[in-house]
């Protein structure tokens, strides 16, 4: 049934294929039986329009003119947007080459013709010149060319992103020739759709002057690859009046994968009609050349006298049978090749007219050869399908069951009789591989005794020739002997050194070419990354202007929403859905609509999330507005401010202290370079204070012993980084690297143990050095070396003091600001005794915070007052419009995550904020420290007059309670 249903199938295709065949020759058939009959003649399409032209013009030019009245209209527009002033006809870039088939049941060299569509920038190919319709194309605008030294003559190859095609000139003057003009199409199309400037003439629009174009291949090559000169047998128009090469098989260059195809240019062929309905000349365009030599007014009156019969006698053709179309056939072989033509009057004898006549009409013969295989073919598929068609016909035509039952039987038996010859078929089939194998033992055994006497016949001749050059050694006088042997070894290094000279060149050439086709890629690749880049920076802004557009549209609806009180009840309702419209946003959907540049994604690279998830509606759309101008503001600075810093980290191999690394790290360290810099900082102050595996016993000593601080970390770990989701899980790999590193920096400094913050401190240095060890180091320098001493004790000494000596910064400068918070009794150490105490973690952004911290390790505590103080500055005036102390605190409870332009609070810090000398910072420390170590002393006084007036009282109550006792006994 398997076998049944193949030749179904198989038969079905046959009958399509023949189905179309038909229907084309009938519509050419009657399309040729519309042609006027009153002596005029259709040229191009034109009804009875005679070309007019100048007797005085040569042969070319006449040419050049029919082939632009017999042009498409896209051609014709396209040569008139690259050359409209063009006078002098063009060479076309067109010739045989072998193109290997990669796919298929035949993979093997197949002949093609090839030529070059200016206005696709394509190389389609055919397998003759006069078909009308090609087998394919290449796309050459993103193709690439090589050739190799090793490979045969003639052999290069066409890279396209899709496919590599492999193809054979028939020389390598002609492959040169033909890959350098593929390079200079590819650069004029290239020119052309990118818009670049061309420093020559456009490649399309070339002049037939062979002197001015190889100036032009000379400056487009940069001096790299000579231009090669033309082979006009092979290459051109010219080329299309030799004979198509020959292959030995005459299937071999029949495409099997465009069998409608070939049978539309077979029609053509045989039929020879100059031109086919909805097509008027063969597609590679050769047909445009006067039929014999002369003048051209003579020309044009030959081919129209010689084209009008050939029209009107063309049902009487199509009716005389297969041989009425041989004299047809020759006559169309005259009109279809006009180069041909013209070579033959110009430059060829009559012996040369008759061997070239000779190989067309071999030429025809083989393929009328090929064309009959295939319709052999055509015609067992039709009788097997014819069969199957009959014997399904006798099936529906009987009247009963029993005769449909019957005609089953019989099918069944005929299945059965032809399974039993299947299987004698194989039984002769196992016997004939058997006799096959002993006769191939037999052979085998008899080549082996063969070889076996052939190499005692090459040995005896060994000796003979080794005795045969003894005794002329022998007879040969010892100078003849020298010269003799001098001789031969000359002429080996001759020929040695031919052959490397023919390997020099070879192997110069292909560099030659390969340097030019680098040059002009790395051309092409330039300008592209240019437009794009620009293209790029312009969507940046586009994007950023956006975003600032819509944190407008939600800062109005912020306002909005706290002047609801005072709205109409329909406006406020209006203004909450809108707020719930825009905090319902997805940037999912956004991403999906639009080009993303830089998206508002829910985690940035070190986890935490860009817009925190507030329970209060108000801090929702605050932190919607805050991811907006990060968006924004990142957008701006990429290409002109981050490009140029990675660009200068990234030749910083070894790092040194100098004015250079401080003025990078405070514009801010690129997270593939924060961890190196980060260590290196760290190493730089505790490399040699302690000894090595000294993280390792501090982890051995806290398993052996519970630290008294270990319930309290257990407590705060959970509440470490909530709005990072490495720390949100307790299943998180980073939680317990932290619980090790605080465990361990406990036992380290035993003064301080544990203090709420180093939780968060040791957390920041975890995400960014990811080994643990590293991170405790990084704590120990935090707290050992950067920090001033009793920053986390019992008593917050150091903490205390630094508020103090803020405030008088504060005051110092922003007097306006200062000013303020005295008059509505603001304490801004509420806000900054944590800024401080964390170095602003969990209260900046994570971008802001990251670069914050790269100047605070390197730097010290002076960055955080600098920050402190520029956070205030970047506020201020919003700060100052606020009259109410309430709505001033819940202000300073967020205003610093609305902050998203860190590049301006980094100028703010580092320039506005300036002077700032660490020698005043250290006296004002000193000062305040001496002022609040007073302070608590005289405190601890008055505590301890405190409680000894009150054990004085007690023991009081207690004696007067005693006396009432003893009066009552």
């Amino acid at each position: 049934m398997s076998l049944k249903c193949h030749s179904s199938h198989e038969s079905e295709a046959v009958c399509s294929v023949l189905r179309k065949d038909h229907r084309f020759r009938r519509s050419f058939l009657e399309e040729m039986e519309r042609r006027p009959e009153n002596g005029e003649c259709l040229l191009a399409g034109i009804p009875g329009k005679p070309l007019e032209s100048n007797s005085d013009d040569d042969n070319g030019n006449a040419g050049s003119e029919k082939e632009r009245a017999v042009s498409l209209p896209h051609r014709d527009l396209g040569n008139a947007q690259l050359n409209p002033s063009r006078e002098e006809p063009r060479k076309k870039l067109c010739g045989y080459l072998n193109k290997l088939g990669v796919k298929g049941p035949i993979k093997a060299w197949k002949s093609r013709w090839f030529f070059y569509d200016e206005n696709k920038c394509h190389l389609l190919y055919c397998r003759t010149a006069q078909d009308v319709n090609p087998l394919g194309s290449i796309d050459l605008s993103s193709a690439s060319f090589d050739c190799q030294v090793e490979a045969d003559e003639g052999v290069f190859e066409i890279r396209t992103p899709s496919r590599v095609f492999i193809l054979k000139a028939v020389s390598r003057q002609a492959m040169m020739y033909w890959l350098q003009q593929l390079q200079m199409k590819r650069w004029a199309f290239c020119n052309t759709l990118t818009g670049l400037p061309v420093d020559s003439v456009t490649v399309a629009a070339l002049p037939a002057n062979d002197s001015l174009l190889n100036e032009i291949i000379h400056t487009e090559g940069e001096g790299f690859f000579p231009p090669v000169k033309t082979p006009t047998d092979v290459v051109g128009l010219k080329a299309a009046s030799l004979p198509a090469p020959q292959l030995p098989a005459a299937l071999q260059n029949i495409s099997l994968k465009h069998p409608w195809t070939e049978i539309q240019n077979t029609v053509y062929n045989i039929c020879g009609s100059r031109q086919l309905p909805g097509n008027g000349r063969s597609i590679s365009g050769v047909e445009g050349f006067p039929e014999h030599p002369g003048t051209l007014a003579a020309e044009q009156e030959v081919e129209g006298e010689a084209e009008c019969p050939v029209r009107e006698k063309a049902r009487e053709e199509t009716q005389a049978g297969p041989r009425s179309h041989w004299p047809r056939k020759g006559k169309w072989l005259n009109s279809g090749f006009p180069a041909f033509a013209e070579g033959l009057a110009r430059e060829r004898s009559s012996p040369d007219k008759v061997a070239v006549l000779q190989q067309q009409v071999l030429a025809l013969t083989e393929e009328i050869k090929s064309q009959k295989e295939l319709v052999t073919l055509l015609h067992k598929a039709l009788e097997a399908a014819q069969r199957e068609k009959r014997a399904s016909s006798r099936y529906l035509a009987a009247a009963e069951d029993k005769d449909r039952l019957e005609l089953v039987r019989h099918k069944v038996r005929q299945i059965v009789e032809l399974s039993n010859r299947v299987e004698a078929l194989e039984t002769d089939k196992k016997e004939l591989e058997q006799s096959l194998a002993l006769r191939d033992n037999r052979v085998e055994e008899l080549q082996k005794h063969v070889q076996l006497l052939m190499d005692k016949n090459y040995a005896k001749q060994q000796v003979i020739l080794k005795l045969t050059e003894q005794v002329v050694l022998d007879l040969s006088e010892p100078v003849q002997e020298a010269d003799a042997v001098a001789v031969n070894t000359l002429h080996k290094q001759q020929e040695e050194i031919e052959h490397l000279k023919d390997d020099l060149d070879a192997y110069r050439t292909q560099n030659q070419f390969l340097n030019s086709e680098i040059h002009q890629v790395t051309k092409l690749w330039r300008s592209v990354a240019e437009k794009e880049k620009v293209l790029l920076m312009k969507c940046a802004r586009l994007q950023a202007r956006s975003c600032q557009v819509e944190s407008k549209y939600l800062m109005l609806l912020r306002r909005l929403q706290e002047a609801s009180p005072g709205l109409a009840s329909g406006d406020a309702e209006l203004v909450k859905s809108l707020i719930q419209e825009a905090l319902q946003w997805d940037a999912k959907e956004e991403a999906a609509e639009a080009l993303q540049l830089n998206p508002v994604r829910e985690y940035d690279d070190y986890g935490f999330m860009t817009i925190p998830k507030y329970e209060v509606e108000d801090w929702k759309l605050l932190a919607k507005i805050q991811a907006l101008e990060i968006k924004s503001n990142n957008l701006l600075s990429h290409m002109v401010v981050e490009k140029p810093l990675h660009e200068r980290w990234a030749g910083m191999a070894e790092l040194s202290p100098s004015a250079e690394l401080k003025g990078l790290i405070r514009c801010g360290i690129p997270m593939e370079h924060r961890q190196r810099v980060w260590k290196w900082i760290v190493s730089q102050h505790l490399s040699h204070r302690h000894p090595a595996n000294h993280y390792e016993s501090l982890l051995r000593q806290g398993k052996r012993t519970e630290h008294p601080a270990f319930r309290q970390i257990e407590l705060d770990l959970p509440r470490t980084l909530t709005n990072n989701r490495h720390f949100t899980s307790p299943t998180s790999q980073l939680v317990p690297k932290l619980r090790r590193v605080l465990l361990a920096f406990s036992w380290q400094n035993p003064a301080i143990g544990y203090c709420q913050g180093l939780n968060r401190l040791a957390a920041i240095a975890l995400l960014v050095l990811e080994e643990e060890e590293s991170a405790f180091w990084c704590l120990v320098h935090i707290v050992e070396n950067l920090m001033p001493a009793d920053y986390y004790s019992d008593t917050l000494l150091a903490s205390q003091v630094d508020q103090r000596v803020f405030k008088d910064f504060l005051s110092e400068k922003l007097p306006r600001l200062t000013a303020h918070f005295e008059q509505h009794r603001i304490d801004v150490s509420l806000i900054t005794f944590n800024w401080f105490l964390v170095a602003f973690v969990d209260s900046l952004v994570s971008d802001i915070l990251f670069r914050v911290w790269d100047a605070f390790l390197y730097e010290g505590t002076k960055v955080i007052f600098r920050y402190a103080l520029a956070i205030f500055k970047y506020n201020e005036e919003e700060i100052l419009r606020i009259h109410d102390s309430l709505e001033v605190y819940q202000y300073l409870r967020f205003f610093t995550h609305m902050i998203g332009d860190g590049r301006k609070l980094m100028s703010i810090a580092f320039s506005d904020m300036n002077p700032f000398p660490m020698k005043v910072l250290q006296n004002r420390r000193a000062t305040h420290r001496a002022e609040l170590e007073a302070e608590l002393s005289e405190l601890e006084q008055i505590k301890a007059q405190y409680v000894k007036e009150q054990a004085e009282q007690v023991t009081w109550h207690l004696d007067g309670a005693v006396s009432e006792e003893e009066e009552e006994m």
